[in-house]
C-alpha cells in the first residue's frame, strides 16, 4: 500500500467538503431536480438522497472500495465508464477525478496515483481516484466506500440549502436520518468489491438511476446554471 500510515483521521480530511477536490461546484443533480419541482422541501430532499444512495452512490462506493483494495484502476475506470451511460455524467466524473487527483497527489503522494495520472491525463472516473486516494492515505476499502456514499448524499443536501434557501439544520437532519442506510450500503459495496477481487469487475454493482442520467443531460444544456452538474 502506498503512502504513509495516516490512520483513520485521514478519512475526515478526505470526506471534508472543504477538501479542495472541486465537489463544492457540483450539486449531484439537485439543481435540475429543484427546477423540475422534484425537490421542494426537506422531505423531497430525503427521498432524492435515498435514491442516489442506493443507485449511483452504491455503484461509486463499490468502485472506490475496489480501487482502495488494490484492483487495477484502469480496469475499474473502464467499468465505471460502462456504468455511466450519460455523456454529461461521464465528463463530470472525469473532471472531478482530475481535480481530486491534483489534491490527492499534493496531500498523500504515492506511485499508484502518479501512475494513474500518467495513464489517464484527462482524468479517471472520480470514484476510482477516490479509492486510490484512500489507499494512498492508508485507509481501508470500507473507508473509501463510506466516503463515496457520503459524497453522494451530502453534495445534493448542501446544494439544496443554496438553491432553495432550505434550513441547513433540516438538511443536516436528512443526512443524519440516512445514516443507517448509508451503513448498510457501505457494507454491501465493500462486500461486492471483495468479490470483484476474485471474480473481476463484472461482480461490481451496476445500480442505475435513469432519471439522474436524463436530468444530467438536460442540465448540461442550460446556458446559465449555478452548479457545474
Amino acid at each position: 500500500m502506498a503512502g504513509a500510515q495516516a490512520g483513520r483521521a485521514a478519512l475526515l480530511v478526505l470526506a471534508d467538503g472543504r477538501f479542495p477536490a472541486g465537489g463544492h461546484a457540483h450539486s449531484g443533480g439537485a439543481e435540475q431536480a429543484v427546477r423540475a419541482g422534484r425537490i421542494k422541501d426537506a422531505r423531497d430532499l430525503a427521498e432524492y438522497c435515498r435514491g442516489r444512495l442506493h443507485t449511483a452512490g452504491l455503484t461509486a462506493a463499490a468502485l472506490a472500495a475496489a480501487a482502495a483494495g488494490g484492483l487495477d484502476p484502469l480496469e475499474l475506470d473502464a467499468a465505471a465508464d460502462a456504468r455511466t451511460p450519460s455523456p454529461a455524467l461521464r465528463a463530470t466524473a472525469r473532471r472531478l477525478g482530475r481535480q481530486l487527483m491534483r489534491a490527492a497527489r499534493a496531500t498523500w503522494p504515492g506511485p499508484e496515483l502518479t501512475a494513474l495520472a500518467t495513464a489517464l491525463p484527462r482524468g479517471a472516473h472520480q470514484p476510482v481516484v477516490l479509492g486510490l486516494t484512500a489507499r494512498s492515505a492508508a485507509l481501508t476499502p470500507e473507508d473509501a466506500a463510506y466516503c463515496a456514499l457520503y459524497e453522494a448524499v451530502s453534495g445534493p443536501a448542501t446544494a439544496t440549502v443554496r438553491l432553495l434557501g432550505l434550513d441547513p439544520f433540516e438538511a443536516t437532519a436528512v443526512l443524519a436520518r440516512l445514516a443507517p442506510e448509508l451503513d448498510e450500503a457501505a457494507a454491501r459495496a465493500t462486500a461486492r468489491a471483495a468479490r470483484a477481487a476474485h471474480e473481476g469487475t463484472d461482480a461490481l454493482p451496476a445500480a442505475a438511476g435513469p432519471l439522474l442520467d436524463i436530468a444530467a443531460e438536460a442540465h448540461a444544456a442550460w446556458p446559465v446554471r449555478l452548479f457545474a452538474s
